[in-house]
């Protein structure tokens, strides 16, 4: 039997109270941590977890410092973010979130873009046609991968489809993208540039001028995020501010039994209103610039 993930909400939704921890077998546990990165034994088939809905705006990611990792709301200066709408798009244009046993090293410069890692798990967008929800584990496999430069960091994106969606068994490389979802790519690609612009932030820049690398330049930066991962977990690396418990890594300092780890019961609020004002759509004009 594969396991069966489930989540647990504590607060409602678009509050700074609201968390999502993950459950296995009715087991809470690491998002980062204890879910593995492969769902299979040939390492093609991989488990995402969901952040963020497509057509969604409230910027949701796991929570790096908190124990076990939640996923909750970003906030800047004590207050809920959103993305905005830039026009045509509304919200995110995929299914958004990130690898477990992923991390992207600050302490390396990547040789290829000269940029260190951000600190955070592997970003992932799911291109499949059904909306998920936040705190869904879905398989996925890969198909190419995209590196942003962020402040000067190196914030890769991997693109990536549900292996039960039914476009899957025809794309299997980034060029099939283009082919059965052409603007896609483009759409991608525009979205991470201009994203931030309503904010009062300069355009994102890319490495390789934006060109999406494929699926096997994205698994080599998958394995080496995934090493990332394992000096860190160990205690090889400096761990900085992120919280390392998990329940499952033998070799980890930080493991602890699950029963240790007092996680609130469940709760079933209603999402507190949203400020209509995040519903404005942003018309940014302007080709990239070089």
């Amino acid at each position: 039997m594969s396991p069966v993930y489930t989540s647990r909400k504590i607060g409602a939704p678009h509050t700074l109270e609201h968390r999502i921890y993950i459950e296995k077998d009715g087991q809470p546990i690491s998002p980062f941590h204890d879910l593995p990165l492969y769902a299979n034994d040939s390492q093609t088939v991989l488990n995402m977890i969901v952040e963020v809905p497509r057509w969604t705006n409230a910027k949701m990611e796991i929570s790096k410092e908190e124990t076990l990792n939640p996923i909750k709301q970003d906030t800047k200066k004590g207050k809920l973010r959103y993305v905005r709408n830039c026009f045509p798009h509304k919200g995110y244009l995929w299914n958004y979130g990130a690898f477990p046993q992923t991390w992207e090293d600050p302490n390396t410069v990547h040789p290829e873009t000269k940029a260190k890692g951000d600190n955070d798990p592997l970003d992932v967008c799911e291109i499949g046609e059904l909306v998920a929800k936040p705190g869904e584990v879905k398989q996925v496999k890969v198909l190419g991968v995209m590196a942003l430069l962020d402040e000067e960091e190196t914030d890769w994106k991997v693109i990536v489809i549900d292996v039960n969606d039914p476009l899957a068994p025809k794309l299997n490389d980034i060029e099939d993208v283009e082919r059965h979802l052409p603007g896609l790519l483009r759409a991608t690609n525009e979205w991470f540039r201009i994203y931030k612009i309503p904010d009062g932030k300069p355009e994102n820049q890319f490495a390789f001028s934006g060109e999406c690398k494929n699926k096997k330049y994205a698994m080599d930066v998958i394995r080496e995020c995934a090493e990332a991962w394992d000096r860190l977990i160990v205690g090889k690396t400096p761990k900085g501010d992120i919280a390392l418990t998990n329940t499952t890594v033998s070799n980890s300092p930080d493991r602890v039994e699950p029963s240790s780890v007092n996680v609130p019961k469940g709760e079933n609020h209603s999402p507190a209103p949203i400020d209509p004002s995040i519903d404005k759509w942003f018309f940014i004009s302007g080709a990239p610039t070089q």
